[in-house]
């Protein structure tokens, strides 16, 4: 292996807390009900807009204007208080920096928008860490389209057959496998191991460092 694309949110990140309580800002703003953090995780996994078209009532979701107030609502929370709560995995740290110092290119791939992205891997890691974050709003279609993911690909002058994408959800495994690539599959983001197994994960692993045994022997 030469390249390593991860996911943000589930994977690198434990961002749900902050997801969560921006979500309900702009639906309290609005008077519409609000979710536990459970079902906010949820609406996880296709970008910041559909988690908020999820969490509107069922009966407004098709109602554009409604739709993108509720996102700017969050948005503006959310630019205030995305780490108010987010915290790396245990484990993760580690396993970045072995990855990193073994020469391996690392690249993180997010439906999150990319100010929001670039901004928390900032603030997460050590400058230098990662050799490109992509998010959404920057061109390309978001996750599971494989364009980003080609354009990665080809960015880091690897074969397919050299790189693997870790992610926590069946939309990265999806992603991968559009693209041609391996998914290993974390359990500890924000989907089941059943439904995992489900979507067709080349691998799965229950802790960190586990991804080290797939990636420097693979």
């Amino acid at each position: 292996m030469k390249t390593v694309i991860f996911d943000l949110d589930g994977t690198l990140v434990n961002t749900a807390e902050d997801l969560g309580d921006s979500v309900s800002a702009a639906l309290i703003e609005l008077g519409l009900p609000t979710h536990t953090i459970a079902e906010y995780i949820s609406f996880v996994g296709n970008g910041t807009l559909m988690l908020v078209k999820r969490s509107l009532p069922e009966n407004l979701r098709e109602d554009e204007e409604l739709l993108n107030r509720a996102h700017d609502l969050f948005c503006d929370h959310y630019s205030k208080h995305y780490l108010d709560k987010s915290r790396v995995y245990d484990g993760i740290p580690e396993v970045v920096k072995t990855l990193k110092d073994s020469g391996l290119k690392l690249y993180v791939l997010t439906n999150k928008p990319y100010q929001f992205a670039s901004a928390i891997i900032e603030s997460c890691f050590p400058d230098g860490t990662f050799d490109l974050v992509a998010g959404s709003g920057q061109g390309f279609p978001r996750k599971p389209d494989p364009s980003y993911e080609n354009y990665i690909a080809e960015f880091s002058g690897a074969s397919k057959s050299e790189i693997i994408h870790i992610g926590d959800s069946g939309t990265d495994i999806e992603t991968a496998h559009n693209a041609g690539l391996r998914c290993i599959a974390c359990t500890w983001g924000f989907r089941s191991q059943e439904s995992l197994i489900e979507a067709g994960a080349d691998f799965i692993v229950q802790k960190p460092e586990e991804i080290l045994g797939i990636v420097l022997v693979n």
